[in-house]
């Protein structure tokens, strides 16, 4: 398991290619190994004008990303969890969805204005509790009101966490007939309209063992949950879907593109083709925060579009202009991380403190918080 992470080499400015060039070292099983990355120019000052925080998902490296744009300044801070997957965020905290269990940090503005150096912290999220679920493949995430809405990839359902169970199913497609953990038609995406879930993403229409596999190019769907009627069809490998300014966005990943979906029709039209796997999706405004992902060589993208081309693949975070359809940002990871699950906006927080469920790992610091005696 990844321990401490450090900063091992101060920024540098590539004035040739307008990015700025980073590098933190981790050590792994004695092993020294690094990330490193590179970001646009303009991207400390994009979040920081939109008064955002992203935090994005690396399940593969087990790291939950924060970055911001700290007093025009890009801050990048990684914290350890078990393959981090789908994260949600409301005004009380931030739950990730892991391996096993559901994390939650809860929202602590009074810590952060305490913690040293005062003054350079405007928000912190603390790891307080989890709850298990087992290993039931959750992607995405999202908080429909009070309750926390889950993506049940192996068991092909929504649920919910239950004092008394791993989960309490609450609903599934149409077409899969029984909840049994057999990943029948891998639903992976969530999008939230109205305080309800809305619309999911699945890989295909099938009700058998894993059967997504067989048509995985042009059998994926998205799918209206309060009708159960699918609302697209003949999508490849379909991620993200998410409602904003009144229309409905997804990410086509095995096209690589970012677009809209008429849920009337079925008709997509493409807002942004962008150069990686596409899977995470956060709209913040009139800006898009897409993930972009290398892929695995494995038979599983075998015959998808986008792996036809797999020196060409990025993995990072892209911003695009919703208005205009194009990049006027990037964060990318040169080495080690080459995938992304899942990207959330933390709104009105320009330089937050995270202290993730194995923090002394994180920064060698552990931190406790102790209720005040009466």
């Amino acid at each position: 398991m990844t321990a401490t992470l450090h900063i091992s080499e101060s920024r540098k400015l590539d004035a040739g290619a307008h990015k700025v060039k980073d590098r933190l070292a981790t050590r792994e099983m004695d092993e020294a190994r690094e990330i490193r990355f590179e970001y646009s120019e303009n991207l400390p000052s994009l979040l920081f004008d939109l008064k955002c925080t992203l935090l994005v998902s690396t399940y593969k490296t087990g790291n939950l990303v924060c970055i911001s744009g700290r007093r025009r300044q890009l801050a990048a801070t990684f914290h350890l969890f078990d393959r981090p997957m789908g994260i949600a965020v409301k005004e009380s905290g931030v739950a990730v969805a892991t391996r096993n269990q559901i994390w939650f940090l809860r929202s602590a503005p009074d810590i952060a204005a305490k913690y040293e150096p005062r003054g350079l912290h405007d928000a912190a999220f603390l790891t307080r509790s989890a709850h298990f679920t087992g290993d039931i493949h959750c992607h995405e995430i999202a908080w429909a009101g009070n309750e926390l809405s889950m993506v049940n990839t192996l068991f092909s359902c929504l649920c919910t966490p239950h004092p008394c169970y791993d989960f309490a199913p609450r609903w599934r497609p149409p077409f899969v007939s029984q909840l049994v953990p057999e990943d029948r038609c891998h639903l992976n995406g969530l999008a939230i309209d109205d305080g309800k879930p809305r619309y999911v993403s699945a890989m295909a229409e099938t009700d058998s063992r894993q059967g997504w596999r067989s048509v995985k190019n042009g059998g994926g769907c998205l799918i209206d949950v309060a009708s159960g009627s699918t609302v697209a069809r003949g999508l490849t490998m379909p991620h993200s879907p998410r409602v904003a300014g009144g229309k409905l966005y997804m990410l086509h990943s095995g096209l690589g593109r970012l677009e809209t979906v008429d849920p009337s029709n079925g008709h997509r039209e493409t807002v942004c083709e962008l150069p990686g796997y596409a899977r995470g999706l956060a709209i913040h405004g009139a800006t898009a925060f897409v993930g972009l992902s290398k892929i695995r060589p494995a038979s599983v993208w075998a015959g998808v579009p986008i792996a036809s081309n797999p020196e060409r693949l990025k993995c990072g975070v892209w911003a695009v202009d919703l208005n205009r359809g194009s990049v006027i940002a990037q964060f990318e990871f040169d080495s080690t991380v080459e995938e992304l699950f899942d990207i959330q906006v933390l709104a009105g927080i320009t330089s937050p403190l995270v202290s993730g469920p194995m923090a002394e790992k994180d920064s060698g610091q552990p931190m406790w918080t102790v209720m005040p005696s009466k």
